[in-house]
């Protein structure tokens, strides 16, 4: 993010956080699916999950997503949905709360979240060099995934195009999206979001969700 990206303040309270973090999961979890089935993703939100991967020390909470919640909105189209009780894709909410599950498994692993957090370190590095969306520093985030994350007991089997997942360079695009999908968990965490609150705080989310446009 430079200097000059303009910051839209958000709400600021605990449910307001949590909205937008989780919108970074499910956005993840979309561009999964689209990944996965299409080969395609949303240029604008794919940005935005690799740039919070990368972005470990946020001068702010907005900056983690790029200063205004349309860099999420994909994700908090669905979270909407969620909240509402209508219909969303049920491959997508499947993603997203396997990811959800997988961050909780982190949290308790000391040691991975150690090694995740040296591997960013030097992944930023390469980023500086070639770009945020560079094939190696994909590749780099996608290594770092596969490697950690992808050992642990709850394991994400994305489904689609079989043709399309053996593509070059489809599945580090896959695991570094699933990478950004464990930052925004994370952040859903520190902000204070916990699973039983998707059913027992509903009201506080939708109302969230209604102030961000």
């Amino acid at each position: 993010m430079t200097a000059s990206t303009p910051i839209h303040r958000a709400p600021d309270t605990p449910a307001a956080r949590q909205a937008l973090a989780l919108a970074g999961v499910f956005q993840a979890a979309s561009q999964v699916d689209a990944l996965a089935r299409t080969g395609q993703t949303d240029q604008r939100a794919w940005e935005t999950l690799i740039r919070a991967t990368l972005d470990t020390n946020p001068e702010s909470f907005e900056a983690i997503y790029g200063g205004h919640p349309n860099n999420l909105r994909q994700g908090l189209e669905v979270l909407e949905g969620v909240v509402g009780r209508q219909q969303v894709n049920p491959v997508v909410l499947r993603y997203g709360f396997s990811l959800l599950m997988l961050m909780n498994q982190l949290r308790s692993n000391d040691a991975m979240m150690d090694d995740l957090g040296t591997r960013l370190t030097r992944i930023q590095g390469q980023a500086e060099h070639f770009g945020a969306t560079h094939e190696n520093v994909i590749s780099s985030l996608g290594e770092a995934y596969q490697e950690t994350l992808s050992t642990l007991k709850t394991r994400i089997v994305v489904q689609g195009d079989p043709s399309l997942l053996q593509s070059r360079m489809m599945p580090e695009r896959v695991r570094a999206i699933l990478l950004a999908g464990i930052r925004f968990a994370l952040l859903w965490h520190q902000q204070g979001g916990r699973r039983w609150k998707l059913v027992f705080q509903r009201g506080a989310l939708k109302k969230a969700l209604d102030q961000l446009g």
